[in-house]
């Protein structure tokens, strides 16, 4: 493939990275990826034709990993495909686009809006100082403008919610969205939503334990099992007293599943049952009937084998009669 860059001024033989790489792009691009970019627009500089494989030897990486960071460097925007090969995007130019279109959409009365809004700008300034050691990338002022807008987060949760990402070493634009994506879904935007969803959390990693560990699962749950014991909590608004009584019916099963076990829960959630009173309730009477179900089944076959063995009898008795007439 052929790699290309605009032409430029070249005074020195420097391979230049403009610093809206390394604010805007690097914490998102994985290790190897970023190897494969640097090299590949020092290569560029000079307009040399380089194979995969040729990349897989000079960086030690596999042929794989190098296929699969072109992709993702392509997806990304760092760089463009073309017949011939690719061509290196200017980072700056795409970045002041990205800026500057937007802008010229938006109403005089969001313009206003924005200016009046002093707390939300405080916001963001914390954010840039606390969070991106004062130097955040551009594009980030619209991300988080238009956060505020979409999830109508009041400034103390968008300020949480860049706490929470960066206490977790993913200060990348698609975790952070995928964060306040899930805290909208659950209806938070005031600190108050908030501080209630993370007690809810909270409770909710309890029961995963709990679970998981009378369950004997000393590796952890799955992902899927995870969600199950979501839906029992969050959505069927059951606690712990109503899963054990789920759990320890599991000891009457050999190698019982978490399918299993959600489909007992799930049983109890379409009878309406809300309490471990109502659950206990609903199982000693369907105890009952099975007992009576049974028995009775019991008393029938029962009846119908002596009634055969009489018919027997009968026919064995006729046919002696006849014998000894």
């Amino acid at each position: 493939m052929k790699l290309e860059q605009k032409e430029k001024s070249l005074l020195f033989s420097e391979t230049i990275m403009p610093d809206i790489f390394f604010s805007e792009y690097l914490c998102a691009i994985p290790g190897d990826y970023v190897k494969i970019y640097l090299y590949i627009v020092f290569l560029s500089k000079y307009g040399k034709d380089v194979k995969l494989n040729d990349l897989s030897k000079k960086l030690n990486i596999p042929i794989k990993t190098i296929n699969d960071g072109i992709k993702f460097l392509e997806e990304n925007g760092l760089i463009l495909k073309k017949t011939t090969g690719y061509i290196i995007i200017d980072l700056q130019e795409t970045t002041l686009h990205n800026l500057y279109t937007p802008n010229l959409t938006m109403s005089k009365e969001k313009i206003e809006q924005t200016a009046k809004n002093k707390s939300r700008a405080k916001a963001i300034d914390h954010i840039n100082n606390m969070y991106f050691q004062g130097i955040m990338g551009p594009s980030w002022y619209n991300d988080i403008d238009l956060w505020f807008k979409k999830y109508e987060f009041d400034e103390q949760v968008m300020i949480a919610l860049f706490d929470y990402c960066y206490n977790r070493s993913a200060m990348h634009r698609n975790y952070v969205q995928t964060v306040a994506t899930a805290w909208s879904s659950n209806k938070v935007k005031t600190w108050n939503d908030l501080d209630q969803y993370y007690e809810k959390q909270e409770n909710l990693n309890k029961f995963k334990k709990t679970i998981s560990k009378k369950l004997g699962k000393h590796n952890g749950l799955t992902q899927y099992e995870e969600a199950y014991i979501e839906n029992w909590v969050l959505n069927f608004g059951y606690d712990m007293n109503i899963i054990e009584i789920a759990l320890r019916r599991t000891t009457l099963k050999q190698n019982p599943t978490f399918e299993y076990i959600n489909n007992i829960i799930t049983d109890w959630h379409d009878r309406n049952l809300k309490t471990p009173s109502e659950v206990q309730a609903f199982l000693e009477q369907r105890k009952k009937q099975e007992k009576t179900t049974k028995d009775l089944k019991a008393k029938v076959n029962k009846g119908n084998y002596e009634q055969r063995n009489y018919d027997n009898l009968d026919f064995l008795y006729a046919n002696q009669t006849n014998k000894e007439d």
